[in-house]
């Protein structure tokens, strides 16, 4: 038996709250949570006054749980792809000390090896919000056709159905226990095409060069194909592991998203499996509707996406790096170097040119690790300098911890690992088994993800308004307020303003929360300790808990000075309060249409994903 989701006059209602509650009143949203949630949903009563039964998902131990024939009838429909995941930590528990473990351990260090276990997540949890846990059983996909045959037998026998291709989600939301999992991993063929034009979309859309991604690509094989062999550009993620579906259906920023603009706006088409067990083709001229809420209404929410087709763009010629350590002898020279920086920022870098990072840290230390694209390294030299030479002449004040390089390259070579491992030597680590493929790298920068067991994380849109010369002090002071609790990272790269024209207009036609386009970065700060798969040591949770009061801390002295940053679903904080508008802001309502069309039992289930107030916090439960 199926039960209707909400009722009636419940999409007001929300417009109603969502209109009285703005996102800088989150504690007392908080407090009165269950108030409005009394509100909003449905009845848990009959119209006989008597509870009404609450549809509940299977688990194993139900008497309803699929018998070993249906799992064997499904593995015969997938031909031999289901599997029963197990993890390869659990060694760990039987004998911590043995050579089977210490193997382990190693490989835990390796996101090529986790991506490739069925098992594992690239995080192995959230402190007091989730751990990786297997699902009861996978679907190793490798057409659309094995997911279909899996979408229709969650569905059927009501079970919670998990999507895992790169399984970096930081929310949790590829895994779960007792689940049927749709294991992406093996659909990773990249298709080029010179001239593409979006089904049903001949005479109304011109053609252009596009490839064409199985849904469980990484970013590295994308952008070897498209821009080591092609010589073009595809804007993707900065971190090469990362899952080409789940990056997109999150909205999605690379190391250049600020002259490319956000990867979901370069989708042309989808091809997605929805609840009902249909393939569809997705685009502007077929279910127009979907297409829209896949560009950054969030993954495993609307469908399996199987296959995208992204646009391509003109390769620069050059790409380039500036990274260098700078400290304050003193607090107040710290506060006049974040002020110059602001300064300098917003005078010469706040452009298409420049993305990536600059760290705040709380030991007075400013470190810089920025990209640019099409200048020189004469060109990225004489900027800087504007920048480095008012240092020079306050010697007492600032010591150079690290001194400042700029490098540069052709753009060709920027995912070309064998270039690399000649020309910058220590900047990549390669896949490292026996069978690895010769061309797949991940970032030194990154080598700190795999395994991590995140305390918290927290981010924080910052307008553009502040880089003006009313909000620069206020800025830079909102800067050192917050490393007096955590250091800030300010990502230039995931805010869109100071892009192209094009790449804001195309922003604006995605579900993403338009905080973003007139964002000059997203602020970030976070906290992690090692691995904490099932089998290894229990995390230390008291420590946890302290460092994430002092992030939220940190985030709320930015907060201060931007009160409707909202903040970006793929990385935010797991008890992120009043989600909806903090992620998706006036076009969370619109998202939820869509959900109820194509999903209205809520089949897929993700936390914090649109509809996923009307579940329980597993996703086993609705509430009403």
């Amino acid at each position: 038996m199926r039960f209707a989701i909400g009722r009636k006059g419940d999409t007001a209602k929300r417009a109603l709250i969502e209109q009285a509650w703005p996102i800088e009143r989150r504690s007392l949203l908080a407090r009165i949570g269950s108030l409005i949630m009394a509100l909003w949903l449905p009845s848990d009563r009959s119209a006989s006054g008597q509870p009404a039964a609450k549809f509940r998902r299977c688990r194993p131990d139900d008497p309803a749980w699929p018998a070993p024939a249906k799992w064997e009838a499904l593995s015969r429909q997938v031909e031999g792809r289901l599997l029963r995941p197990q993890s390869p930590v659990s060694v760990c528990a039987v004998d911590p000390n043995g050579s089977a473990c210490k193997e382990i351990l190693g490989l835990l260090r390796n996101p090529f090896y986790i991506g490739d276990e069925p098992a594992l997540t690239q995080a192995s949890g959230w402190a007091e919000a989730w751990t990786s846990t297997p699902s009861a059983y996978a679907v190793a996909a490798r057409t659309a056709e094995d997911v279909v045959a899996a979408v229709n037998f969650a569905r059927q026998n009501d079970l919670r159905l998990v999507i895992k291709g790169g399984g970096h989600s930081y929310q949790g939301t590829s895994n779960a226990p007792d689940s049927l999992l749709i294991w992406t991993r093996q659909m990773h063929d990249v298709v080029l095409h010179d001239t593409f034009v979006a089904q049903g979309c001949e005479g109304h859309q011109a053609a252009r060069p596009a490839v064409s991604v199985g849904a469980g690509a990484i970013w590295m094989q994308v952008y070897y194909a498209v821009v080591v062999q092609a010589g073009r550009y595809v804007q993707g993620g900065g971190c090469t592991t990362v899952g080409v579906a789940g990056l997109i259906q999150g909205g999605g920023f690379g190391s250049f998203s600020k002259r490319f603009g956000l990867a979901c706006a370069s989708l042309l088409e989808a091809e997605v499996i929805t609840a009902d067990g249909a393939v569809r083709i997705a685009n502007v001229c077929k279910d127009p509707d979907l297409f829209w809420a896949l560009k950054g209404g969030g993954g495993g929410t609307f469908g399996v996406v199987t296959r995208l087709t992204l646009a391509m763009h003109e390769l620069p010629a050059t790409f380039g790096v500036v990274s260098g350590t700078l400290r304050a002898t003193s607090a107040a020279a710290y506060q006049r170097l974040a002020a110059e920086f602001v300064a300098f920022y917003a005078d010469s870098l706040f452009n298409p040119h420049w993305g990536e990072t600059v760290n705040f840290r709380s030991d007075h230390t400013l470190a810089v690790s920025m990209v640019f694209q099409d200048l020189d390294r004469a060109e990225a030299d004489r900027l800087w300098h504007r920048f480095l030479d008012r240092i020079a002449s306050a010697p007492d004040d600032y010591i150079i911890d690290m001194p400042f390089q700029i490098l540069s390259l052709p753009a060709r070579h920027l995912w070309d690992a064998a270039w690399l491992k000649q020309h910058a030597p220590g900047a990549t680590i390669g896949d490292g088994r026996p069978d690895a493929a010769a061309d797949s790298f991940y970032w030194v920068a990154d080598a700190g993800q795999p395994g991590q067991f995140l305390y918290g994380y927290e981010s924080v849109w910052l307008p553009a308004s502040l880089l003006g010369r009313d909000g620069q002090k206020r800025l830079a002071e909102a800067l050192i307020a917050a490393t007096h609790h955590r250091p800030i990272s300010l990502h230039f790269n995931k805010g869109l303003a100071g892009a192209p024209t094009d790449a804001i207009e195309d922003a604006g036609n995605t579900p993403m929360n338009p905080a973003v386009a007139d964002a000059f970065a997203l602020a970030i700060t976070a906290a992690h300790g090692t691995a904490a798969y099932s089998g290894l040591p229990t995390p230390d949770l008291a420590a946890a808990r302290e460092h994430a009061a002092e992030i939220n801390a940190a985030m709320n002295a930015l907060r201060e000075v931007a009160p409707d940053g909202g903040s970006y679903v793929s990385e935010s904080n797991y008890f992120e309060p009043g989600w909806q508008r903090s992620f998706w802001g006036r076009n969370y309502q619109r998202l939820l249409d869509v959900k109820s069309r194509y999903d209205p039992d809520g089949l897929f289930f993700v936390h914090h994903g649109v509809g996923s107030e009307r579940w329980n916090a597993d996703g086993f439960t609705r509430l009403g």
